[in-house]
């Protein structure tokens, strides 16, 4: 397989997202949420900048005249769900958040029948409420005593919230991505993204919130802005326009899979039979819940 093959660019997006689960929870107690959030989309738009800083200086008058929802792709996308993802990972495993995560085409399909009027099949609602089984084993940990008495996880939850962000992007990557340049859209997302954050980064600094600058750290930061933050995008892009959206969604299945993976061989961590069994239930659920039965349109999914 050439190394230009869009399966292998998909796959290998999907490995250096699942790399950012990883990272989160490695440096959880070292590096505070709104810190790493906010390097790895400086980082990135770094990276990404000598693509298409011409077509950001062409656009100038395009991003004045549409900055409203570009703010609002840039809230969602990349500053609620990323700190919603590495705040989720202080309280919970990084199996457990990347599951969640794996819900994400489902609520954006729940969220696309109410705003956009889109219809859901049989098949796919039938996706959707087996994807919301899935997850409601996996928040309960396979107890009853935990479902009767709702006491969730608070870190599942906040990436349950996440993923709702996340949904909400992708209805407005729906409705205004296509007026913007992609790659250099993409970036003016990043930027005002990073500008959000900055206040919040001001504030964990001052507050004295733990953060240990070291040589691990940089190396942190320059994973997150390098291969999630800037590679991935390319690598999805790249395959997206080979295969189409629909085929390439179906990739991201392989995140909970690959996060697992590491997990347990760089974290320690353990899957439980709730773990495996609801993880399989929520991928399947997903994959009926993304069946399109009409033309299939595209899509912007950063992770």
């Amino acid at each position: 397989m050439r190394l230009t093959h869009p399966y292998l660019l998909l796959t290998l997006a999907m490995v250096f997202f699942s790399g950012n689960f990883i990272v989160g929870k490695a440096f959880a107690g070292e590096v505070p949420p709104f810190t790493l959030a906010w390097a790895r989309f400086l980082i990135g738009t770094v990276v990404l900048l000598p693509l298409c800083y011409k077509t950001l200086i062409r656009n100038r008058q395009l991003w004045l005249d549409k900055w409203l929802p570009l703010t609002g792709i840039a809230f969602f996308g990349v500053f609620l769900f990323n700190v919603a993802l590495y705040v989720s990972v202080h309280y919970t495993t990084t199996i457990n958040a990347s599951i969640v995560d794996a819900l994400t085409p489902a609520v954006a399909a729940v969220l696309g029948y109410f705003f956009l009027k889109e219809r859901l099949t049989l098949i796919q609602s039938s996706g959707v409420i087996l994807s919301f089984c899935g997850i409601l084993l996996l928040l309960s940990g396979g107890s009853l005593a935990v479902l009767r008495s709702l006491s969730f996880n608070i870190g599942d939850l906040i990436m349950l919230a996440g993923i709702i962000c996340w949904a909400i992007y992708s209805i407005l990557i729906k409705l205004y991505g296509h007026e913007y340049p992609v790659i250099a859209g993409l970036v003016m997302t990043f930027i005002i993204g990073v500008l959000m954050l900055f206040p919040f980064v001001l504030y964990e600094w001052r507050a004295g919130l733990p953060f240990s600058f070291k040589l691990a750290t940089i190396g942190a930061f320059l994973y997150v802005g390098i291969f999630p933050g800037a590679l991935a995008l390319l690598c999805w892009y790249r395959g997206v326009a080979a295969i189409g959206p629909s085929k390439a969604s179906i990739f991201f299945n392989l995140v909970p899979v690959f996060t697992t993976l590491f997990a347990i061989v760089l974290l320690g961590e353990s899957a439980g039979w709730f773990q495996l069994f609801g993880g399989t239930i929520v991928l399947g659920g997903v994959y009926l819940s993304t069946i399109q039965p009409k033309k299939e349109e595209a899509s912007d999914l950063v992770t």
